[in-house]
C-alpha cells in the first residue's frame, strides 16, 4: 500500500496521483509539483488516502512543497494572462494565414512555458508562427494538437439534453463510443440525434449500455416466435426497458398485443435465442410476471390499458 493524494490542475480537468512526502494535506490544499509539462500549481481534490501499489505508477513523484499565498496569486494571475495570450495568437495565426483553430492557452506556473492548444483538419506548418510567438512572449512556446472532444472538454457548452457537456461537467476519461451501442438502445441512428456538439457520438451512449446489453439478452428478439396464453405468436417489437413484447398471435392476423416477457416462451426463430437471466437480478419483467394486457387498436397502440407503456424514445 502507498499513500497518495489526487491533485488536479484544471477544474474539470484529470486528477493525479502524487507522493504527499509526510506532509499533512487536506482536501481543498494547493500544491506546487513537477510535471512533464514543468513546475505547476494543482488543487487536492482528494487528501492522503492508501492505494495498492498496483493502482499507482512505479516511479509516483512527491510534491515539491505546499502552496504558499503568493503561489497561488501566481497561479490566478497566470490565468488572467493566457486570455491575453489567446487573443495575441489568434491575431498571429490569421497574419499568416493558417488554418488552424486556437482552443486555449495555458502557462505554467513559473511562466518558463506557454502551451497554446489547437485543432486543425491536418498537419500545420506552424514555424513561422513559433518564431513570432516567441518574439512577443520571450519564453519557450509550444503548440499541441488536439482532437474535437478534447476542445468541447476544454471550452464547455450545453448539449442537447440542456445539461452542461458530460465531458467538460465530471468526465475524466473518453470512453470508447460506437454506433452498436445506439442500436442495442433502440435508438434513432440519424447522426443529428445521437451525436454531441463535437460532432462525435455522444458519451452518454455509453452509461446504460451494459443494462441494455443484458436486458436484450434475456428477451425474444423481433421475428421470434414464441408461446403466449394466447397460443403462438411472432414477436414484432421488444422493450428492453418495460419488458413488454408486441406479439402478433396467429388467431389475431390484425391485432397485435402486449404481453410480459415473463407470460411469455420462447419458442424458435430470431438471430439468437434469449438466455437465462441471472438469478439474483431485479428485473421484475422476469421474476413478477404481468397478467395479458388489453389488445391494441388499428394503429398498434394498447387500447384501454393504462399500464402499458410505449416504446421508450
Amino acid at each position: 500500500m502507498k499513500k497518495v493524494i489526487s491533485v488536479r490542475f484544471k477544474e474539470n480537468g484529470k486528477s493525479y496521483y502524487f507522493d504527499p512526502a509526510g506532509a499533512e494535506i487536506k482536501t481543498g490544499d494547493h500544491v506546487i509539483v513537477e510535471t512533464a509539462r514543468g513546475i505547476e500549481c494543482g488543487e487536492v481534490v482528494q487528501g492522503v488516502k492508501e492505494v495498492t501499489d498496483a493502482a499507482v505508477p512505479k516511479a509516483l513523484k512527491p510534491i515539491t512543497r505546499i502552496a504558499d499565498s503568493v503561489d497561488v496569486r501566481r497561479m490566478r494571475q497566470n490565468r488572467e494572462d493566457e486570455k491575453r495570450a489567446y487573443h495575441t495568437c489568434q491575431e498571429c495565426i490569421a497574419r499568416h494565414g493558417l488554418e488552424m483553430k486556437l482552443v486555449e492557452a495555458e502557462y505554467t506556473l513559473d511562466r518558463s512555458k506557454i502551451m497554446f492548444y489547437f485543432t486543425a483538419d491536418g498537419r500545420v506548418d506552424f514555424r513561422e508562427l513559433v518564431k513570432d510567438l516567441a518574439g512577443i512572449f520571450h519564453t519557450r512556446i509550444e503548440l499541441r494538437q488536439i482532437g474535437v472532444r478534447d476542445e468541447s472538454k476544454m471550452i464547455g457548452g450545453l448539449g442537447i439534453c440542456g445539461q452542461p457537456f458530460c465531458c467538460s461537467r465530471f468526465l475524466k476519461d473518453f470512453q470508447p463510443v460506437s454506433i452498436k451501442m445506439a442500436k442495442e438502445q433502440g435508438l434513432s441512428l440519424n447522426p443529428t440525434k445521437i451525436s454531441g456538439a463535437c460532432g462525435r457520438l455522444m458519451c452518454c451512449l455509453a452509461y446504460e449500455e451494459s443494462a441494455y446489453e443484458y436486458l436484450n439478452s434475456i428477451m425474444p428478439m423481433v421475428g421470434s416466435t414464441v408461446r403466449t396464453p394466447d397460443g403462438l405468436g411472432t414477436v414484432l417489437e421488444v422493450n428492453p426497458v418495460s419488458g413488454y413484447l408486441r406479439v402478433r398471435c396467429g388467431s389475431e392476423a390484425l391485432t397485435p398485443r402486449y404481453y410480459k416477457v415473463g407470460v411469455c416462451e420462447y419458442v424458435s426463430g430470431g438471430k439468437r435465442a434469449p438466455r437465462r437471466p441471472d438469478p439474483d437480478d431485479d428485473y421484475s419483467g422476469v421474476r413478477n410476471p404481468a397478467p395479458v394486457v388489453a389488445a391494441a387498436d388499428a394503429d398498434g397502440n394498447p387500447a384501454g390499458c393504462g399500464n402499458c407503456p410505449k416504446k421508450a424514445k
